[in-house]
């Protein structure tokens, strides 16, 4: 391979590729690499709409995924299996129906399906196992309680204990903010 002679015009110029061909090589890098995934916990409170608008917020901004849990509490084993069984069976069709509408905002918001997941147990239980057993998610998105009991259930238990069994990081975002306010995160 013999290289072409540099004319006097080209000398010291950079001999790599345009900057358009930059621009395309690193939009083709990022096509390749899987789209970041935002896991945000369907729990009814006023809170976790904070967290699932800063989840659609990013998901947008950087072509990324939002998925939902939502875990239907099991109660205490009733006497009457009949009974349990229809109470399980409203429960769950009640999450579906919150899942589907929460599923229409989320492609309201970023232009997306999200992913959804409904499971019956102990919500951080049922958290902690998903993110287990799926290698998709990016990150988890909470939002804080931003009354004086505290954060909420799920939050301190992850800020005391869990945190250390997750293989994703967390984002907090505090129950107070606006949604001007999370835009400006976002």
């Amino acid at each position: 391979n013999r290289e072409a002679p540099m004319s006097e015009e080209t000398q010291g110029q950079p001999t790599g590729p345009e900057p358009d061909d930059r621009k395309n090589g690193a939009a083709e890098a990022a096509a390749k690499r899987p789209a970041r995934t935002f896991l945000v916990v369907v729990d009814g409170t006023p809170e976790m709409q904070i967290a699932l608008r800063y989840a659609c917020r990013r998901a947008k901004d950087t072509h990324g995924r939002v998925a939902l849990l939502h875990v239907i509490e099991t109660g205490e084993v009733q006497q009457w299996a009949a009974v349990e069984d229809m109470i399980r069976a409203e429960r769950r069709e009640e999450a579906e129906q919150m899942m589907h509408k929460l599923a229409r905002s989320v492609q309201a918001e970023t232009g997306g399906m999200a992913v959804l997941h409904v499971r019956e147990g102990s919500p951080r239980d049922e958290l902690l196992k998903l993110i287990g057993s799926e290698e998709n998610f990016s990150i988890l998105v909470l939002a804080a309680a931003a009354g004086s009991d505290g954060p909420g259930p799920l939050v301190s238990f992850l800020l005391d204990k869990g945190l250390s069994r997750l293989s994703i990081p967390v984002a907090i975002i505090p129950g107070g903010l606006s949604e001007a306010d999370i835009d400006l995160l976002s």
